[in-house]
């Protein structure tokens, strides 16, 4: 495992380990297998010393034993110059605390803050042990419970790249992007049963410049949910499933939120997903906001339960104020070459705000099949959707009559779009 740090605060909220390093030298009897503690080597944590020394101490005596080894981080703040941590080392895990009073409430377990330049790339594990702290999480039915810890938080970061490494078994999030700007993940592993609550893959808010690319995300929540106040987001290349799909959203509960705009997921593979792709927002939002120019493309579905999906009135609690409509404008948000297979026949939901209708909304190429016997249909409320190509369930304005072709609309879709103008 090879990690890249500029000038670095690592805040580690409980104790973590890095598992299982290895390596042969030459000359000298290699230490036995052992735990070997930054702070015995000279690191302070206490967020102002320069930590660097102890840190590569550390791991070079751990890279000498000829056995299985832990490099224990105990609690607190390390601060690192530029440093690169090398093997033959390979493979590390860092695993996380079950101690839940360890953690403060909605803090992260590794937290990466204010870096210029950082990357984090070679194999390595975050191992978040969260099947013992999942039975805790009460926000599926709570809107004001406990946040359980984010595995890996990104903090205002610039110009982060994180590749090739694996996170197993959050408590809450995976890993979560915080006012990030050019952010580069790619060959990301984030693996986690489908039943497991809230273990998000990754979760942005208030970034700009997002790539994430060519990343198997498995997980009992969103496998990449995009949240508030992001621009110039690019998601490509993903294999989601378990988990719900990717989503933007939920927006429009908090007062202070910013808009989302300038989105594009496409190439990517949704398997056995509750959704596919998906916009959010609540009713009765405290503010006015927009979601614009967003694009989904390229999309494959292999059974989803909801393959394409706007829901203006998003609550996941039994009961919600509903009482006004979303704030939440969207528009020009375009769904572009859709394809595979459903579980449900509902394959298309369009459920816009009816205080602010969906604006520019279109659908090209679009054929979904229900994987039983019957067929699959549209659903649009407040949507005015111009639809081209291939449409498969035929468009809301003919769900009910069921006169259109099967497979090519064209002729419907045309007095259709004519109408709505």
């Amino acid at each position: 495992m090879k990690l890249v740090l500029l000038c670095l605060c690592i805040i580690c909220h409980g104790m973590a380990t890095v598992d299982g390093a290895r390596a042969k030298v030459s000359g000298g009897k290699p230490r036995s297998s052992g735990t070997f503690n930054v702070k015995e080597y000279g690191a302070r944590g206490n967020g102002r010393s320069d930590d660097t020394k102890a840190f590569l101490a550390a791991w070079n005596a751990a890279c000498q034993s000829s056995g299985e080894v832990k490099i224990l981080i105990p609690g607190g703040t390390y601060f690192l110059n530029p440093i690169e941590f090398n093997g033959p080392c390979r493979d590390g895990t860092l695993r996380a605390t079950t101690d839940l009073r360890k953690y403060g409430n909605g803090k992260g377990w590794v937290e990466f803050r204010h870096v210029d330049g950082l990357t984090v790339t070679g194999g390595g594990t975050f191992d978040g042990q969260g099947a013992v702290s999942w039975p805790f999480n009460k926000c599926p039915k709570d809107k004001n419970c406990k946040v359980l810890p984010t595995s890996v938080k990104f903090v205002n970061t610039k110009d982060t790249v994180v590749r090739g490494i694996t996170s197993l078994n959050s408590k809450f999030f995976h890993m979560a992007l915080l006012g990030c700007h050019n952010f580069k993940g790619s060959g990301i592993t984030i693996s986690a049963p489908g039943t497991s609550p809230n273990t998000d893959g990754i979760h942005l808010e208030g970034s700009t410049g997002v790539t994430i690319s060519s990343s198997r995300v498995a997980t009992g929540d969103d496998c990449i949910s995009i949240g508030q106040g992001n621009t110039l987001v690019t998601i490509s290349g993903i294999t989601c499933g378990p988990g719900h799909g990717i989503s933007v959203g939920s927006l429009g509960r908090y007062k202070d939120e910013e808009d989302v705009k300038n989105v594009i997921v496409k190439d990517s593979t949704f398997t056995g997903t509750m959704n596919g792709v998906r916009i959010k927002t609540w009713a009765n939002s405290p503010a006015t906001t927009r979601v614009h120019n967003m694009t989904f493309d390229n999309l494959v579905m292999k059974n989803v339960d909801n393959p394409i999906v706007i829901d203006q009135t998003y609550c996941p609690y039994a009961k919600c104020d509903n009482s006004r409509a979303s704030r939440v404008k969207l528009s020009d948000i375009h769904f572009k070459n859709i394809q595979g297979t459903t579980k449900r026949p509902e394959a298309v939901t369009l459920k816009c705000s009816k205080g602010t209708p969906c604006q520019k909304l279109s659908l090209h190429n679009i054929n979904l099949k229900n994987i039983g016997s019957g067929g699959t249909f549209s659903t649009c409320l407040n949507a005015k959707a111009e639809y081209s190509g291939q449409i498969f369930p035929p468009p809301c304005q003919l769900a009910k009559i069921f006169l259109c072709p099967l497979h090519y609309c064209d002729a419907w879709v045309a007095k259709i779009n004519e109408q709505d103008k």
